[in-house]
């Protein structure tokens, strides 16, 4: 095993949808579900669905830069949400559902910055992206049963109403990027 791995934190909507995309990833070694981004120590589900926790629903995701770059983390992110609504992501309304990339160094900071530039410049959304990019400070797992939510819950309606559909349209788009068993 590595020990060259590092940790992206991001927040783009329900947790359970952005973490089935990431684990399918070559390179990420894992990806925690958890809230971030407030001021409340310890938050839990319902707090931080309240929306008055400052707490955003987030993922940690470990991965090999050797494998995949936090650019190519950033393209997967961009391109699986709507980075041009504030504090929305489709029926998911609320602060604790913003679009928030939470640093760990200067590096991924510049990197993001880049980023967000480049797609401004290309045009490539029709409104401003609203994509947060603030310092990491501390992550708090969810609760165990939001763990791995989608690969244990696949017919669940939620799941197959919303979760399939999205990472139908992820496959086909990054194929190149999947994990052999995906």
């Amino acid at each position: 095993m590595t020990t060259n791995l590092e940790t992206a934190t991001l927040a783009n909507g329900c947790f359970w949808c952005t973490e089935a995309i990431f684990q399918r990833l070559k390179g990420v070694e894992s990806v925690v579900s958890g809230y971030t981004g407030g001021d409340i120590k310890n938050p839990t589900y319902s707090e931080v669905s309240s929306g008055s926790t400052g707490h955003a629903e987030a993922i940690e995701i470990t991965f090999n830069p050797d494998i995949i770059s936090f650019q190519e983390i950033l393209d997967v992110f961009f391109s699986t949400h709507d980075p041009t609504t504030l504090n929305r992501q489709g029926y998911d309304v609320g602060t604790q559902y913003r679009s928030a990339i939470f640093y760990h160094s200067e590096t991924q900071k510049e990197v993001a910055e880049k980023f967000i530039k480049a797609l401004t410049d290309a045009k490539v959304f029709d409104k401003k992206i609203v994509t947060q990019i603030v310092p990491f400070k501390e992550f708090y797992r969810a609760e165990s049963y939001h763990q791995n939510y989608y690969n244990n819950n696949k017919t669940q309606g939620y799941c197959r109403a919303v979760i399939n559909p999205k990472l139908e349209k992820f496959i086909k788009k990054y194929k190149d990027k999947l994990k052999k068993d995906q």
